[in-house]
């Protein structure tokens, strides 16, 4: 219709100022036509008439290919049906404007707010639409509502301030974190309603002089809830302004940071004090404390539980004295309060009313003395679980606790059982490094460390001190026949009787094992001596240690400062000295200190470094005594192995001497392995050049049998040589036999069953040799010489010497008789049966070269 044009003007006249009808309907067309929203025409057979330009940009299309044609082509699903019903209300009516989304013919998809009326001309009805493309004004609506909503039900405070900071707007978020509507805060400064008691003053000039100037800022502070609860907050103020460069007002963005804020202060805090090491306590102190600062409706106490289950107080800084007092050294329980039931329970406990409530039945003076009516306690646990101690928040009032308060207290919890756990692994720690575990004395090092202190106060007093060395006798075969847990029950009885039969000042301590060291104060010779007396009478009492009892006995060397040493080391080195000399003289005694036992001590260091130096140099020797048979011409029966040592300075030094220091010092295995490795080089070496050696006995010592390895060594060195093991016969004593070592037991069978012949030597000395004989697969038995000395002269050595011989022959077993130097006695023994001799009288033992000549003359006769 944009065809359409205006008539002329007519003339002034007085009837102008009325319009011709027919002129009318052309008026209104071209102004339907200009309007700038889009209006469309339909007939009554719902045809588009009229589709104005300003449609024709809302649709995208041209207005000739609209007219005439069904208005629902234009938006089949919704404008035809709105249409259709709009044509059969009353001419005149407009309908209220309906949003219509549509979709374009280039994809586009927009909002049209439509209104329709119907009309009536010269009867002719139609339905005109009247058309907005609100599609921009519906978005902005939608980000609005969302904006708005978001806002409203954020938690984050939002609040606008015009030029002089009065507040202007608050949202929902504000009301539920502060309490207070917006018609409370109406035109005031928010510094006035939320700042407190603890609100830093510095920080809130701060803010104001920056909002003030229209320039954003930022900072944590202390604000105040409308009933008096503080909040940790975080603050950020930006100007805006609708126009640039000119602000008119701020808004402020006000975050709820209590949370993160107990964590970043007590954390900095506590942490750091840890770090610093500070006393448990003060730690303790400072949590109540940074709770109580930002909760001063709170008192806080901090508890811990002992390995009794007793509690004891940490820290309670804002409640008095009398509190620790009364609560220290009750015994955790139901109905013991709040702390003690939660430390029971090992979870919290709440009280709303302490006056009537039946946990605090047995403490009225709680409510009364403290003015404490309510209280919350959560048990402090380890990692693992162990209940440490207990943490509780006390009210004035009685109510429930707040959740916030809370929220605040597991955040104590965390760094209560942080700082507790830490001090209880510093206390193991410190226990395990100084103390012994098993039977929790002062282990060497605590023990030395506060024995010279001790020293260093008697040197200024000028006062004697006592030290004691104390060893088990014994205590190896507790450990071997009875088991390691019966040693170890013998050694907590042992501590413990130690610590009650010394004084005060007295230190006692675990050196190593079954060795104890004592430190007596102000004490001389004469005292020790009473003092060591009592001490092993107190020892000597008889320990039951499971099902068993046992009889110990100790011996112990004593010490006097300052005459025998000035420093503890030396000391203890001297007390030791003496604590061997009464175990060698028998035991269950004690012995002070000499000069002769440390000059016999250094020779004995002094020995045994020679003996290392003399096997390392190869610097020992063998020795072969002759074996024969008893009837003449006594043919060889075999060698027994010797040991000698000539020492360059010291000159010949006795087995008797040197194999006890090789068992005390560890070197009784390098010995042996020296004794067999030349022992079988040498019958390698005479079977090779044709000397007739028919066997060789070789002295092992009872360590040796509890040594796995010696029995492969053994045959490979025999492969080695091209011998075989019944050319070797290893003699040992009763204490093998009587060893309770299992490995001792299947090392002498495994031994049998390779064929190495097995001999017991000195038999008939001990006095259970006859008891276990017969456990043992020995070929031989060796008579000692002390029967055989006593041949001569003596009815009951030639009757023990018989029953000896018999018990051999009714065991089928060889008897070797030892140390024969007369002519009657070989007479004597031929006579009871007895079948090889050795001794004296036939050879002394000889070195290799020597024994071939002994050989090459008993040929040549």
């Amino acid at each position: 219709m944009d065809d359409i044009a205006l008539p002329p003007a007519p003339a002034k006249t007085a009837e102008a100022a009325l319009i011709d009808p027919r002129d009318l309907d052309t008026l209104l067309a071209f102004t339907l036509s200009q309007m700038p929203h889009g209006v469309i025409a339909v007939d009554a057979a719902q045809r588009v008439v009229m589709f104005n330009p300003a449609a024709e940009r809302i649709w995208g299309t041209e207005a000739a290919l609209v007219q005439g044609q069904p208005v629902g082509h234009l938006c089949p699903a919704i404008l035809g049906t709105y249409f259709h019903e709009v044509a059969l209300d009353p001419p005149g009516k407009a309908t209220d404007p309906r949003d219509v989304h549509l979709v374009r013919g280039d994809g586009r998809v927009v909002v049209l707010a439509i209104s329709l009326m119907s009309v009536e001309r010269e009867a002719r009805r139609l339905t005109v639409a009247f058309v907005r493309d609100v599609t921009r004004q519906r978005e902005h609506e939608a980000r609005m509502r969302q904006l708005t909503l978001a806002v409203d039900r954020s938690d984050t405070a939002l609040l606008t301030l015009d030029d002089t900071l009065g507040v202007t707007y608050v949202n929902a978020g504000f009301t539920r974190l502060f309490g207070y509507t917006l018609a409370q805060m109406q035109g005031k400064r928010p510094s006035q309603v939320l700042a407190g008691p603890h609100t830093d003053p510095d920080t809130l000039r701060g803010l104001s002089e920056q909002a003030a100037g229209w320039q954003q800022s930022r900072a944590d502070l202390l604000l105040y809830r409308h009933d008096g609860q503080p909040l940790w907050t975080s603050v950020i103020t930006n100007p805006v302004s609708d126009v640039p460069g000119a602000p008119s007002e701020s808004v402020s963005v006000i975050t709820d940071i209590t949370h993160a804020k107990m964590h970043e202060v007590l954390h900095t805090h506590v942490l750091d004090a840890i770090v610093r090491e500070q006393p448990l306590t003060d730690v303790m102190a400072m949590i109540c404390v940074e709770l109580e600062r930002v909760a001063p409706a709170l008192r806080a106490s901090v508890l811990s539980v002992d390995h009794d289950s007793r509690l004891h107080t940490l820290a309670a800084p804002s409640l008095p004295p009398e509190y620790a007092q009364e609560i220290d050294g009750l015994r955790i329980g139901a109905g013991v309060g709040v702390c003690g039931t939660a430390a029971w329970r090992g979870r919290p406990v709440s009280v709303s009313n302490i006056r009537t409530d039946p946990l605090f039945k047995d403490f009225p003076y709680f409510a009364e003395r403290y003015g404490l009516q309510a209280a919350w306690s959560s048990p402090i646990k380890s990692s693992g679980g162990r209940v440490l101690g207990t943490f509780a928040i006390y009210y004035g009032e009685a109510r429930e606790p707040d959740p916030w308060h809370i929220k605040l207290a597991d955040i104590c919890l965390h760094l209560c059982a942080l700082a507790l756990e830490r001090e209880h692994t510093r206390a193991r720690v410190h226990q395990l490094a100084f103390y012994d575990a098993l039977t929790s004395l002062p282990n060497r090092m605590m023990f030395n460390a506060r024995a010279e202190q001790l020293l260093v106060n008697a040197e200024s007093q000028h006062t004697p001190i006592a030290v004691l060395f104390l060893d088990v006798d014994r205590f190896k075969r507790v450990n071997e026949t009875q088991g390691h847990a019966a040693g170890d029950g013998l050694l907590r009885d042992i501590a413990q009787r130690l610590g009650e039969n010394l004084g005060l000042g007295d230190l006692v301590g675990r050196q190593a094992g079954d060795e104890f060291v004592l430190a007596l104060p102000n004490c001389g010779a004469e005292q020790a001596g009473g003092i060591a007396e009592r001490l092993l009478g107190a020892i000597a009492a008889p320990s039951v240690v499971g099902h068993m009892t046992l009889h110990p006995s100790a011996s112990i060397g004593v010490a006097i400062f300052p005459e025998d040493g000035r420093d503890i080391n030396t000391l203890l080195r001297h007390a030791d000295l003496a604590m061997h000399r009464a175990k060698i003289e028998g035991g269950g005694s004690f012995r002070f200190f000499s000069a002769d036992m440390n000059r016999l001590a250094q020779e004995r260091v002094a020995l045994e470094t020679a003996l290392r130096e003399a096997l390392r140099r190869d610097q020992l020797q063998l020795h072969y005594q002759p074996q024969v048979l008893s009837h003449p011409p006594h043919p060889l029966y075999g060698v027994e192995v010797l040991l000698r040592w000539e020492h360059p300075q010291l000159g010949p030094i006795s087995p008797a001497r040197f194999v006890p220091l090789a068992e005390e010092s560890g070197l009784i295995g390098d010995l042996c392995r020296w004794v067999l490795r030349n022992a079988l080089r040498q019958l390698a070496d005479w079977r090779a050049r044709g000397v007739a050696i028919p066997r060789m006995a070789v002295n092992l010592s009872a360590s040796n049998f509890e040594d796995p390895q010696l029995l492969d060594e053994l045959l490979r060195l025999l492969q080695h040589h091209g011998l075989s093991p019944s050319d070797v016969t290893l003699e040992m004593t009763e204490s093998v036999m009587l060893s309770p070592q299992p490995r001792v037991l299947d090392n002498i069978a495994a031994m049998q069953a390779a064929g190495l012949a097995l001999s017991l030597d000195d038999f008939g000395t001990g006095y259970s040799s006859l008891s276990h004989l017969h456990r043992l697969p020995i070929n031989e038995l060796k008579l000692d010489m002390s029967f055989v000395r006593d041949l001569e002269h003596s009815m009951s050595a030639r009757a023990l010497t018989n029953s000896v011989l018999r018990i051999g022959e009714s065991l089928r077993k060889h008897v070797v008789a030892e140390g024969v130097e007369t002519e009657r006695q070989r007479r004597l023994l031929a006579g009871l049966g007895c079948e090889v001799l050795q001794g004296f009288l036939f050879s002394k033992p000889l070195p290799a070269a020597e024994l071939e000549r002994w050989l090459a003359e008993r040929e040549g006769e």
